[in-house]
C-alpha cells in the first residue's frame, strides 16, 4: 500500500492538476460511468466533532474509494492544529485490496477551489474582468486562486461579513497583480463572476445584488439549513451543480426546490457541459449558477492523482499491508 503524507501534498498537487482531475470526474459522472455512495455524516457526541464518509467509484478511472474526516471545531484553539481533519482510502477496484492512504486537508481545499474553476472555465462570459468575492476565510484565497486562472481578470471586489479578513483576498490580488476593492453588498453588481464560500445558514447575496449576465460559484452551502444566497436568485439563474440529488437536499438549491421556485429538473450536472450534451451558457445576458456541493468522487480524483505524482516524485511511502 502506498502512503501520501500530508506534509507531501502541498508539493506535489498543482492547482492545473486539481483542475483536470476534477473536470474528468465531473464529465464520467454526467455520463454515468462514475457515482457517489450515500454520504455518512455524524455529531460524534465527543470534542463537539462532526465525522463522516464520502466515497463512491469512478469506472472510467478505476478509482475506488472513500474520505473519512470531519470537523473538530476545538483543535486550532486547544491543539494548534486546523479544525478540519481528513484522509482518503483508495482501493483497487479490481481486487478490492487497500491501494493508498493520502493526506485529505489540503486536497480537500484543492479540490473545492478546482471544482469552481471548472465552472468558470465552462460557464462565465468569455469577457469577465471583474471577480467578485462573498467570504474572505482560508478557504477563499484557495477559490481565488484557482478562479484567477480561467479568465484575464482585471479587478478583485470582495465583502465579507467580518471585514478585518479582508486582507486575505488583498493578498492574493497583490500576488496576481491585480488591484482590490472592499464593497458593500450592492456593490458586487459591478462583478462578472461572484464566488460564494462561506459558511452561513443564513443569505448574504441577494438577487438585486447581481447583475444579469454574471456567473456564481456558490460553494459554501454543504449541509441541511446552510444558505449562502437568495432563493430568489436561483429562480433568475440557469442552475448547474456537482451532483443534483446533492444539491437540492444539502446544497444551495435545497431552499429555492422548498419554496417550490425551483424543481429538481432545473439543475444540471456541470459534467453534461464539459461533455456538450449540454450547451452551458446561452447568452451574456443569462445569469449561470454553480452549486458546489462537493462531492466523494472529488476527493478520490484528486487523491489518485497525488498518487500518481508522489510515485513519480519518489516520495511515496510503500509499506506492506
Amino acid at each position: 500500500m502506498i502512503i501520501v503524507p500530508e506534509r507531501e501534498i502541498a508539493a506535489l498537487m498543482t492547482r492545473e492538476a486539481a483542475y483536470d482531475a476534477v473536470e474528468t470526474v465531473f464529465a464520467a459522472m454526467a455520463a454515468e460511468d462514475a457515482y457517489n455512495f450515500p454520504v455518512v455524516r455524524e455529531a460524534i457526541g465527543h470534542e463537539d466533532a462532526l465525522y463522516g464518509f464520502k466515497g463512491g467509484f469512478d469506472r472510467a478511472g478505476k478509482v475506488l474509494g472513500l474520505k473519512a474526516g470531519g470537523y473538530w471545531p476545538n483543535n486550532l484553539e486547544r491543539r494548534g492544529i486546523i479544525n478540519h481533519q481528513s484522509t482518503v482510502f483508495l482501493f483497487d477496484p479490481d481486487t478490492g485490496r487497500a491501494h493508498a492512504m493520502v493526506g485529505g486537508n489540503l486536497l480537500t481545499a484543492l479540490r473545492t477551489a478546482a471544482a469552481s474553476s471548472v465552472s468558470i472555465n465552462h460557464l462565465a462570459r468569455a469577457d469577465a474582468r471583474v471577480i467578485g468575492m462573498v467570504g474572505a476565510g482560508h478557504q477563499a484565497t484557495f477559490q481565488l486562486r484557482a478562479a484567477l486562472a480561467q479568465r484575464p481578470f482585471e479587478k478583485v471586489i470582495g465583502w465579507n461579513l467580518h471585514p478585518e479578513m479582508l486582507p486575505n483576498l488583498e493578498k492574493v490580488a497583490d500576488e496576481a497583480g491585480l488591484p482590490f476593492e472592499a464593497v458593500d453588498l450592492p456593490g458586487l453588481t459591478e462583478a462578472d463572476v461572484i464566488v460564494t464560500i462561506t459558511s452561513s445558514f443564513a443569505p448574504s447575496l441577494m438577487a438585486a445584488h447581481v447583475a444579469p449576465g454574471t456567473h456564481l460559484a456558490c460553494m459554501g452551502t454543504d449541509t441541511k439549513g446552510k444558505q449562502e444566497v437568495e432563493a430568489a436568485l436561483l429562480a433568475r439563474a440557469t442552475v448547474f451543480t456537482d451532483e443534483v440529488a446533492q444539491s437540492v437536499a444539502i446544497g444551495e438549491a435545497q431552499h429555492a426546490v422548498a419554496q417550490g421556485l425551483i424543481a429538481e429538473g432545473d439543475v444540471t450536472p456541470i459534467g453534461a457541459v464539459i461533455n456538450g450534451t449540454h450547451p452551458g451558457r446561452r447568452s451574456d445576458e443569462e445569469i449561470t449558477l454553480f452549486d458546489g456541493t462537493g462531492v466523494g468522487l472529488q476527493d478520490l480524483a484528486v487523491a489518485a492523482r497525488v498518487v500518481e505524482l508522489a510515485v513519480e516524485a519518489g516520495v511515496a511511502v510503500e509499506v506492506d499491508f
